[in-house]
């Protein structure tokens, strides 16, 4: 039985650590048939690395996402390696240290720019330099966590969260056209690079030991990777603008 991205052609962003969410989503898709390519940034020589550890050999592109120059090159570099893309994974989130752990009313707007720039705006900079390569439609799938809620420590990269959310569904909006689904992964804390940055990390995730119905395990990240392969694979063939909440269905309890 072939696997459900049998044919497809996949750019996955963000893959850090083999803790990481990216790096389960590249190695699922790779078990269920997918041609992958990796971007990283700032450290490509560390998702080389990591990238020995997948399944298959593939190659890992230089990609800062708030540098235009590389944009504007890599439909090129991903044209000539894959031939074209059916599927793109955004995997990215930064803030400056000021504008986390409970710094948050008096974080400088220069600090809160940059948690956008990256965190949000990134999504639709990315999106826009593939699109290009998926002349036959496709899927974008993003990577946010609830920012219905203010979490503690999380601080400015909580609106930076609601603002890729709501990015997601104007792209939604915009691209359906070109028959291109827009969804995102709500996961749960997974102790990953990303959450190493947060300061107070613990504090955020201790909320998950009292109110999650699933039992949450943070050392898990396959099952947020298992969401967005789905999201990849033509399962979801009208689903665009959504949130998929893979958090052991915290999302749904008040207390």
């Amino acid at each position: 039985m072939s696997g459900i991205l049998e044919g497809k052609r996949v750019l996955i962003t963000g893959v850090l650590m083999e803790s990481s969410i990216a790096f389960h989503a590249a190695k699922l898709a790779q078990e269920q048939g997918a041609e992958i390519i990796l971007t990283a940034f700032p450290r490509p020589t560390l998702t080389e690395r990591i990238a020995k550890k997948l399944p298959k050999p593939t190659k890992v592109i230089e990609l800062d996402v708030t540098n235009d120059e590389h944009l504007g090159r890599l439909a090129a570099i991903v044209g000539e390696e894959l031939g074209g893309l059916d599927g793109v994974v955004h995997s990215i989130g930064f803030a400056p240290q000021d504008a986390l752990g409970g710094n948050f009313l008096n974080t400088p707007f220069e600090s809160v720019a940059t948690a956008m720039h990256v965190s949000a705006f990134s999504l639709k900079s990315l999106t826009m330099a593939c699109l290009p390569l998926m002349q036959n439609g496709g899927s974008v799938v993003g990577l946010t966590f609830d920012a219905q809620y203010a979490w503690p420590q999380y601080d400015w990269m909580g609106p930076a969260k609601a603002a890729l959310e709501a990015v997601n569904r104007y792209m939604a909006r915009d691209l359906g056209k070109q028959n291109i689904r827009c969804n995102l992964i709500s996961a749960g804390p997974i102790g990953s690079m990303a959450a190493k940055s947060i300061p107070g990390f613990s504090d955020l995730a201790s909320v998950w030991d009292s109110r999650s119905p699933l039992e949450w395990d943070l050392k898990d990240p396959e099952p947020a990777g298992r969401g967005i392969v789905a999201l990849l694979s033509d399962w979801f063939p009208k689903t665009t603008g959504e949130i998929i909440h893979v958090d052991g269905g915290l999302h749904a309890i008040g207390a």
